[in-house]
């Protein structure tokens, strides 16, 4: 096996990330059986299992409530915190929900970590899409503009809170935060701050990821939407000076077998054995959250009942094949845009490491050939599985 350094050592590298279990049920809302488990023990050795193989990045998941075949959910910063301090390579995102959270406490928790782990913790901004969760907790449920307008000031507020000059401190009036020469010490290790994530389809979603986050998380789609959305951002970025400077993340559920028909076979048991009743509640729930958007188009507008078995769309990414078709199909998304491919699978025990050991080397062998960079090739030689 390939070193992980050696094999992460070209600065223009595609980067891997995978979604952190630390919620039950999987990362399908499926009664198929799943090698996968959600406590910390398990989690621990998805970790070392991973940067040891190649990635370098995890996401963790954040819920408050049982919903949607999770029944059990470990918070997400201290779920990270976890698995840093049994990591030594593997940089851990937390996700952070505004709302619950103060820019003040996540700015505050997110730099200690970052000194205990060698600048090595992440977040993601998740502008919420569970009304009910919400409620349960005694939350208040905004519109989805207002959502976005509240999580571009938590990122503007974290941003602010982690760059301020020592001396002055930080100073916000916003409509929802409100800060008066706050001083932060200690300020985080990682320059010029812990990397900040926010996803979504939304105009309101674009915007965010154009003004104020460093990666834009993208839900799978077909090859239009990769790249008319990619095109989106980078084109609202520009009156920020930001094109050059946002980046590009993509969810993916990987099914990756010995044949083509094999893999297909798999995803077709998953979808197969669907709880139909949390699919159809999940797909009521995120539906109405985005109902409000502007342009109609909040994430999961279009996904259909197979597409939500996999939160995020992950099926529509195609990583469903032997190693060779998404190996291909990965330097594809690269030369679309796609800087960071997140991924999910159905047994973690097994899979997270068969990835590592298959998949990245070929990546990294057609990135040593020059591949990925070359669009109209790339979608030439590729691009039809990925037309609707």
């Amino acid at each position: 096996m390939v070193d992980a350094s050696t094999l992460n050592s070209d600065p223009d590298r595609l980067l891997f990330a995978y979604w952190v279990p630390n919620v039950s049920g999987g990362l399908v809302v499926s009664k198929i059986p799943q090698n996968t488990g959600w406590d910390l023990k398990s989690n621990v050795r998805y970790a070392r299992t991973a940067e040891s193989v190649g990635f370098e990045y995890a996401l963790t998941q954040i819920r408050f409530t049982a919903s949607y075949s999770a029944a059990s959910q470990h918070e997400s910063v201290s779920f990270s915190q976890a698995l840093l301090h049994h990591t030594e390579k593997l940089k851990v995102i937390a996700a952070i929900l505004p709302g619950p959270w103060n820019p003040a406490v996540v700015a505050k928790q997110v730099a200690s970590i970052d000194n205990y782990t060698d600048g090595r913790i992440a977040v993601n901004i998740v502008s919420g899409w569970n009304k009910s969760e919400f409620h349960a907790i005694g939350e208040w449920w905004l519109d989805h503009a207002e959502r976005y307008r509240r999580s571009y000031e938590f990122i503007k507020c974290l941003r602010g809170i982690w760059t301020a000059p020592e001396d002055e401190g930080f100073t916000f009036a916003g409509d929802f935060y409100r800060f008066r020469n706050y001083k932060l010490s200690p300020k985080p290790i990682a320059s010029p701050h812990p990397e900040i994530f926010q996803g979504g389809n939304s105009d309101d979603a674009k915007n965010n990821g154009a003004e104020v986050s460093d990666w834009y998380f993208m839900n799978g789609m077909d090859l239009e939407g990769f790249r008319a959305q990619v095109a989106d951002v980078k084109e609202r970025a520009k009156k920020f000076g930001r094109e050059n400077v946002v980046k590009f993340a993509v969810n993916a559920f990987v099914i990756v077998r010995d044949t083509e028909e094999e893999a297909i076979r798999t995803l077709q048991e998953i979808q197969g054995k669907a709880d139909v009743e949390a699919v159809e509640a999940f797909k009521k729930e995120v539906q109405n959250a985005g109902a409000s958007a502007s342009n109609k188009q909040g994430m999961w507008a279009t996904s259909t009942f197979k597409d939500l078995v996999q939160y995020n769309d992950g099926f529509k990414t195609k990583l469903i094949g032997t190693k060779e078709q998404v190996a291909e199909r990965i330097v594809l998304l690269k030369s679309l845009g796609v800087n960071l491919v997140l991924t999910g699978f159905l047994n973690y025990e097994e899979e997270v490491e068969a990835f590592g050991k298959n998949v990245i080397p070929l990546v990294r062998e057609l990135e040593k050939q020059g591949r990925g960079k070359d669009e109209a090739f790339e979608i030439e030689r590729t691009g039809d599985v990925y037309r609707k």
